[in-house]
């Protein structure tokens, strides 16, 4: 039975995403756990999820939008940024690197899609060979607590953009 789809006013579920901001020669060295529990106590946090890593929109997009954004959002009072996939923390690290926004952005795996389905935004992306991914969204929560909440249509891009968490912060 799939899990409710997570709205305004719900705390957010235990999970255990993955992150590496360490690397070495060549690649970037073991993710450690992060519980999203304890990650989020007492602070405020811009979310945005995304299908996965080096995919065209999240790329040319989605990531690009929030760095360029990033101060506007830490003055409006977001301590943190996090961009959360459906890749294992090796990728996303990978990818964070790549954007040039490790160390600005948080890049958090889901590997398993545990996180997706908990906030019941899985999205089953098998027939186009990407497997079980996360649905594209954003949100803004507040010790835990999600204040708001913006879920993409299929295939777009309009309204998890940072542009519309600045206007609703």
């Amino acid at each position: 039975m799939p899990a409710t789809m997570i709205t305004i006013g719900s705390r957010l579920p235990e999970a255990s995403l993955s992150e590496t901001t360490e690397f070495g020669d060549a690649c970037p060295l073991s993710p450690h756990p992060v519980s999203v529990t304890e990650a989020t106590k007492g602070k405020r946090i811009a979310i945005f999820g995304l299908p996965g890593a080096y995919t065209p929109t999240c790329s040319a997009q989605h990531v690009p939008g929030y760095l360029k954004h990033l101060d506007a959002l830490k003055a409006k009072g977001v301590d943190e940024v996090w961009c959360i996939a459906v890749n294992d923390g090796f990728v996303m690290a990978a990818w964070g690197r790549d954007e040039q926004a490790i160390g600005k952005i948080r890049f958090l795996g889901d590997g398993s899609a545990d996180f997706a389905k908990k906030i019941g935004l899985e999205l089953d992306l098998t027939a186009a060979g990407m497997g079980m991914r996360m649905q594209r969204f954003s949100m803004f929560v507040d010790d835990g607590v999600v204040k708001q909440l913006n879920i993409e249509a299929p295939m777009k891009f309009e309204v998890s953009n940072a542009e519309t968490m600045l206007a609703q912060l």
